[in-house]
């Protein structure tokens, strides 16, 4: 039986049709800016989102670290939510590279920093305090699209008061498609984003950072500085000039899937549906009952992120068909009837 892996978006394996791009793809040295294919990739995304270069690199966490060391100087602060990505789950590496001071701020319900709190975390121009310098916004966040009237505040804001601004669009075009807009207009309120391939898109590797070409630069001498610098990488980027042609539109398929997961265990006894948000599907489950159910399910082939408390996610993707939604549900039921 075909195996079911709802753990990320990240577990995607290349279409026959992406490999075969890949192998067609034609190559040079990277480092040199000599590969045709990147190039291409780097252009194709910089004009779509309306950016004047970008740069491809290994991951997104490389690609917003690059942001980051980019945007701010040793002393510098940017402003962050707490439980956003670029803060929880990159390693510190702002820190850790650029010693670059995080300020974490609370995510209201819909994933939204206050944009109050965000204005009263800024730093006063005196020598006891890190320079705030920058506001990262994740978009989606825990699946969920961040409003347009709130970015544009957020932009507004950041104008007012001197700061630049970052997305980390690891999944800008679900919000794009969820929102039925396009990802020009969430992209252009920002002055640099990191675009991930190889979430819902399902290239194998790869996230591109755009913004305006003196950054970029900047961003590419980190880029070596960090050891992404690749050499005959335009077999990767195939896949992700074929993804952005191939694999956009079909997102609402999963934002549909799991529309219908969440309905299909809502009800269920002892399984709480607590929010579903484009591909990803929230769920509670009574506490001690995450561990038994994730050894079941992984008996009938099915694959879930088994994290701490009881709160599980699940998240639909290229390889989960409807097919594997309706196995899922059943096996859910399965394990709450008995």
């Amino acid at each position: 039986m075909q195996p079911i892996d709802l753990r990320s978006d990240t577990v995607t394996r290349p279409t026959p049709a992406m490999r075969e791009a890949m192998l067609r793809a034609d190559v040079g040295d990277d480092v040199y800016g000599e590969d045709p294919t990147v190039n291409a990739l780097q252009q194709r995304l910089a004009d779509e989102l309306g950016f004047q270069a970008g740069l491809f690199a290994p991951s997104g966490t490389q690609a917003n670290l690059l942001a980051l060391l980019s945007h701010c100087q040793r002393g510098d602060e940017y402003l962050v939510g707490m439980d956003a990505h670029t803060y929880k789950y990159e390693g510190g590496g702002a820190a850790v590279f650029g010693s670059i001071q995080p300020q974490p701020l609370p995510h209201a319900a819909d994933g939204t920093l206050s944009l109050e709190t965000v204005e009263q975390a800024i730093k006063p121009h005196d020598p006891h305090f890190a320079r705030t310098r920058l506001l990262c916004l994740e978009n989606t966040w825990h699946g969920r699209p961040l409003p347009h009237d709130y970015l544009e505040a957020a932009r507004s804001l950041c104008d007012r008061r001197g700061l630049s601004l970052h997305l980390d669009g690891a999944r800008v075009y679900n919000a794009a498609v969820a929102q039925a807009v396009p990802v020009r207009n969430i992209a252009g309120l920002f002055d640099s984003v990191s675009v991930c391939l190889s979430k819902g898109l399902g290239a194998p590797v790869g996230s591109v950072l755009l913004g305006p070409r003196g950054l970029i630069e900047e961003a590419r001498r980190w880029r070596k500085v960090a050891g992404g610098g690749m050499r005959q990488a335009g077999m990767l980027a195939a896949a992700g000039l074929y993804a952005l042609d191939h694999h956009v539109a079909r997102l609402a398929d999963d934002h549909r899937r799991a529309a219908e997961l969440a309905q299909g265990l809502r009800g269920l006894p002892g399984i709480e549906v607590v929010a579903q948000h484009t591909n990803m599907v929230f769920l509670d489950l009574a506490d001690g009952r995450v561990a038994v159910l994730k050894d079941r399910l992984e008996a009938e082939g099915i694959r879930i992120a088994a994290g701490y408390g009881t709160r599980l996610r699940l998240v639909t993707h290229l390889d989960v068909d409807d097919h594997a939604v309706a196995r899922t549900v059943a096996a859910f039921t399965r394990f709450a009837k008995g």
